[in-house]
């Protein structure tokens, strides 16, 4: 018996729930509607879905009010599809814990793919991949080694640290403050031009070619993501 994964779509305009129901529907997803903030929790406890879809022009609550409390309940996926798409209310709502961002209009193929990289995220947080393979480049998490086409790479420890951020949430972006939180852990320090630099050396060391960076993408403004085949096909 093949198990369906349940999706959470929250929207207040009924052609999108639509359009992102049939999307999920032919892709064998189950899917659970609301459309507004109060359905949405109600929906969030009753349906315990894996996934949650949620806009952000909600009419009784902002939907970035939400980002926190969805969060906060067990290991929901959110992926944040709104219309807003100023860099400020990307970073927003990935500081306040959202795993994606996704800006309306888009197409529903790269809305599937996205939905597949967050369903292996929650794998990987699982404990069940601890290792991650970009082309000819290998990340063990467990063992802390990094390989490209079977030769192990060098890297120091803060450059080990950025790629292990990445690459716990393949295909995810992550921003410069969560990043630099965890590799510069004094307040001080944490300056977005150290990260921006050492990203550069990462590529060096890491890339075929570094001006076509393959392996780590850069969303502008926003932060960092390890990109995975389901990249492409967004």
């Amino acid at each position: 018996m093949t198990i369906r994964h349940k999706v959470l779509i929250v929207d207040d305009e009924p052609h999108i729930r639509r359009l992102i129901q049939a999307a999920l529907v032919r892709a064998d997803y189950a899917t659970v509607e609301a459309e507004n903030a109060r359905e949405a929790m109600d929906r969030l406890q009753s349906e315990r879905p894996e996934i949650v879809l949620l806009d952000l022009g909600l009419p009784d609550r902002d939907g970035l009010e939400l980002v926190p409390l969805i969060k906060r309940d067990g290991d929901t996926t959110l992926i944040v599809v709104s219309a807003r798409d100023a860099t400020d209310e990307k970073v927003a709502a990935l500081d306040l814990g959202a795993d994606d961002y996704l800006t309306k209009p888009f197409d529903t193929d790269e809305l599937l793919a996205r939905v597949r990289v967050a369903l292996r995220n929650r794998m990987t947080r699982g404990g069940g991949v601890p290792a991650v393979t970009v082309g000819d480049l290998s990340i063990n998490l467990l063992d802390r080694k990094v390989m490209k086409a079977g030769r192990e790479v060098h890297l120091t420890p803060k450059e080990y640290a950025v790629l292990a951020q990445l690459a716990k949430y393949p295909g995810r972006v992550i921003t410069h403050a969560q990043i630099m939180v965890n590799v510069w852990p004094r307040d001080a320090e944490r300056h977005v031009e150290y990260l921006r630099v050492l990203v550069r050396t990462l590529r060096q060391k890491l890339e075929t070619d570094p001006q076509r960076p393959q392996v780590i993408s850069n969303d502008v403004g926003i932060g960092y993501r390890l990109r995975i085949p389901d990249d492409d096909a967004a």
